[in-house]
């Protein structure tokens, strides 16, 4: 493996001086990816089996996840700003209200003069500088799409590059775009449509960042109104890291778009161990319901406690709280909850009786892998689907909104969950079969698959 040489806070390859390995056909990957820890931690497992493939990787992300990324043996490179800081204190709570109401949102982005939207662009250009400097000397960029950066650095540098999402993105006439009300089924011309919309919409409203970019840094020309991903002059092509079984992929869809199945890590090999408060909990009574929002903030967390506390006791189960960014849990605890800051799902949730969470991409497939039955509270982005993916298959209760997060709603899901042998039944079906996918060496196979044309 080549040397590497740091510049500024980044940790960069050094084309001058590394030399790409021809005899074994490995490549310099650099993974672009950004926002909570659940949007990190599949790409470390993807950059581990392209490691173990033989290619050098660096994942480029946000500082809060160098050290997981170096623990994982990994290179690691700075992007980007911490998120937690945008909805931090009353005006980010208010705003974070406010993204989760989709039109409410889009209303908020077309305002240039919102301290929210500025703040936003600002940190905006600063991603798309951070990730032109971290991929000097890439031979290959793998992107997440809050990192679309990466497509228009590959144009730059003349390189492949993948778009490598946890949800699906690209357009169909199976099912609508993520972005639109949960439920809404309006016909195929529609479906598709809405997914135009939405790639118009965010492409409109930060074109002005993207165009002065490509020209001030990339010297590339800048893009016009329509968005750049409708005017492809070569196929764009997609991982997609979650499992067929979940959500098949759409007749409609070209070849080049591959559905591989979940890219999950396995906390067993890394050594890593629960604290003895844990490991006594667990062993002192039966599987316990886990309830964690991961990176969802709220400033109603003491309520948002409550109503878990309560719920827990009219069902007469026993919890674990995991704090996440919520803040969750951090109150006087009834000897049957416990609080924790953190776990490995693999690890944890296969000791549950039932996981309640957010519905975060990542999230999710831990729970469908343990083969325990979810309950979804969605708040925004792409949380409703999941919350309808996993009702429609069976593996869990109808999602409940986090607006609507009550005692009696909670209580009513947490019973339909840990009691009905049927759901039951087939959550530990599908986790079985999900066990059994290779979703990370079935994306590599894709990877050198459309590298060397052979799709």
């Amino acid at each position: 493996m080549g040397k590497r040489v740091i510049v500024g806070a980044n940790l960069v390859f050094a084309p001058t001086i590394l030399q790409r390995g021809e005899e074994r056909g490995s490549m310099r990957i650099i993974i672009l990816t950004v926002g909570s820890q659940g949007d990190v931690l599949p790409y470390i497992a993807l950059g581990r089996g392209l490691q173990a493939a033989g290619h050098e990787v660096l994942i480029a992300t946000q500082a809060a996840y160098q050290a997981l990324v170096r623990y994982h043996g990994l290179s690691s490179a700075v992007v980007g700003g911490d998120p937690r800081e945008v909805f931090a204190g009353e005006g980010g709570q208010a705003r974070l209200e406010t993204i989760r109401n989709p039109l409410h949102f889009t209303r908020l982005l077309a305002c240039n003069f919102h301290p929210f939207i500025r703040n936003l662009r600002l940190r905006i250009k600063r991603l798309l500088n951070d990730c032109w400097q971290v991929c000097q000397g890439a031979e290959a960029i793998i992107f997440s799409p809050t990192a679309k950066a990466g497509y228009h650095i590959a144009e730059r540098l003349n390189i492949p590059c993948f778009m490598a999402p946890l949800q699906p993105q690209s357009r169909t006439r199976a099912f609508p775009s993520l972005l639109m009300p949960a439920g809404l089924r309006l016909g195929a011309s529609f479906n598709w449509l809405s997914h135009i919309l939405f790639e118009q919409l965010f492409w409109q409203l930060f074109r002005q960042e993207f165009n002065q970019w490509r020209q001030e840094t990339l010297n590339l020309p800048p893009l016009g109104l329509i968005s750049p991903y409708s005017r492809l002059k070569k196929p764009l092509p997609c991982l997609y890291g979650y499992s067929p079984l979940v959500v098949p992929k759409p007749p409609d869809w070209p070849p080049w778009i591959y559905v591989t199945g979940y890219w999950l890590l396995d906390s067993a090999a890394s050594g890593w161990q629960p604290s003895p408060q844990l490991a006594d909990f667990l062993a002192d009574g039966p599987p316990p319901v886990y309830i964690g929002f991961g990176s969802m903030i709220d400033r109603q967390a003491e309520s948002v406690t409550r109503v878990a506390l309560e719920a827990l006791a009219r069902c007469g189960q026993r919890g674990v709280l995991q704090s996440g960014w919520t803040g969750l849990g951090e109150a006087d605890l009834p000897r049957e909850v416990i609080r924790i800051e953190a776990s490995p799902h693999d690890w944890l949730f296969p000791r549950m009786a039932a996981v309640v969470h957010h519905g975060g991409a990542g999230t999710v497939a831990a729970g469908l892998r343990a083969g325990v039955p979810s309950i979804i509270t969605p708040a925004m982005a792409d949380q409703p689907f999941w919350g309808q993916r996993v009702a429609a298959l069976g593996i869990g209760p109808k999602p409940i909104p986090y607006r609507r997060l009550s005692v009696e709603r909670l209580a009513e899901a947490i019973r339909i969950a840990t009691s009905n042998r049927l759901m039951r039944e087939r959550a530990e079906a599908l986790g079985r079969k999900i066990r059994a996918e290779d979703g990370v060496q079935r994306a590599v196979e894709a990877f050198h698959s459309y590298l060397s044309g052979k799709r």
